[in-house]
């Protein structure tokens, strides 16, 4: 379904709730409150409904958070409301991420993670709670300075454990009540100027 109705100053609204109201409430990701309290996360969308363009957009925030001061960006979301809408098509298209950010040399400078609607492992089911850890309003495309992990991991005790402890938690909540907070996040209206 495409998602055309939607503003880009709606989507960044929404995401927003997403990151704050999922993310950090649950702590699916230790290491998001720094840039989010800073205001150093940067929320870049793309309403275009073909790959091309995406590519554009990539290329044009992996410059930008190549370029940027870490203290006013330390990370990006390429948000893409109507382009990827199925997950076998964004998981596909990871590999051209990956190519693009060994064109532009930046392993080891920027790393991907990545977040869809309907995520699913490999070895879960389509229903299984446990997906919500990677679920996401709109297909998107997490890029992260590689040095901010680093910093950050030097604060966590347990790095490697947070995948199965975010599974853990999300299982525990059961798959009606993570569904019912993503839904919550996208009855975020546009924000009034």
């Amino acid at each position: 379904m495409l998602n055309n109705n939607v503003s880009e100053s709606q989507v960044i609204a929404q995401t927003r709730a997403w990151v704050k109201d999922i993310v950090l409430r649950h702590n699916l990701c230790p290491f998001a409150h720094k840039p989010f309290q800073k205001d150093t996360i940067r929320y870049a969308v793309c309403l275009a409904g073909d790959s091309d363009a995406i590519v554009e957009a990539l290329i044009n925030e992996l410059v930008l958070l190549r370029d940027s001061d870490p203290a006013v960006m330390e990370t990006s979301l390429l948000i893409t409301p109507n382009c990827f809408l199925e997950f076998g098509d964004y998981n596909e298209f990871l590999n051209v991420v990956d190519m693009l950010i060994e064109q532009f040399h930046l392993e080891g400078s920027i790393q991907v993670a990545s977040f869809h609607p309907d995520y699913q492992f490999a070895d879960l089911a389509a229903d299984d709670a446990r997906n919500y850890t990677n679920r996401s309003l709109y297909p998107m495309f997490h890029l992260i300075l590689e040095d901010s992990i680093e910093r950050a991991r030097t604060t966590h005790p347990d790095v490697h454990g947070i995948p199965q402890t975010n599974m853990d938690l999300l299982e525990k909540q059961g798959l009606e009540e993570s569904r019912r907070q993503l839904e919550n996040c996208r009855q975020i209206d546009e924000p009034k100027t």
